[in-house]
């Protein structure tokens, strides 16, 4: 199992390095996110400068690149830790793409996707708890934040052979919203703001 896990690893990351948000917008003419909003090539940044349209298809590549490998290396028979290492590996391709010069997103679409297929009772758990977040506080990046924790924290419970490789998931997730947190510290981090965004 262990070399067959390497390889699907291998194609996880190379899966994950395929960065959504860029490749909609340049299909669709849009201008690269990497270069407006916040910078980061993710849906709520999509979202914020295209509309509701390209942001809710940069949504769906993004948790497939997740879900899909995952899901593929259980067909194959592969379990356990190595599984939730084949969810790490798209991530860290999501984060850090080798076809972006190793610039990506923040990984959360990405996660969930692979989370979907490791465990769908505590990936529900966590969707509802980042939709309640969203919905009281109108911060993304807080509901990503307290979601991501807390899905390694009921992993820890569900599924103890997937902690380890989730745990480093979402330390790097967290990392990965140092700037985010700054701001949600600071009063000046940007807010949801559904009504803007009606180009779509």
């Amino acid at each position: 199992m262990f070399l067959l896990a390497i390889i699907l690893a291998a194609i996880g990351y190379l899966v994950g390095s395929l960065n959504t948000a860029i490749l909609v917008c340049k299909s669709m003419q849009l201008v690269d996110p990497r270069t407006e909003g916040s910078g980061n090539p993710g849906a709520t940044n999509v979202l914020r400068m295209a509309g509701k349209m390209p942001a809710l298809i940069v949504l769906l590549g993004d948790v497939l690149k997740g879900l899909l490998p995952v899901l593929i290396a259980t067909v194959v028979g592969v379990d356990g830790f190595w599984l939730a290492f084949i969810a790490l590996a798209c991530v860290v391709g999501h984060m850090f793409p080798l076809f972006f010069k190793f610039q990506g997103g923040k990984g959360v679409a990405t996660a969930f996707g692979g989370l979907l297929i490791l465990s769908t009772g505590v990936a529900i758990i966590v969707a509802i708890i980042w939709g309640v977040v969203v919905f009281t506080t109108k911060y993304v990046s807080l509901a990503s934040l307290i979601a991501s924790v807390l899905s390694v924290v009921l992993i820890l419970f569900a599924h103890t052979t997937y902690f380890l490789p989730l745990f480093v998931m979402v330390a790097l997730i967290v990392f990965r919203h140092t700037e985010n947190i700054i701001r949600l510290k600071a009063g000046t981090e940007t807010k949801l703001n559904l009504q803007k965004n009606e180009r779509s």
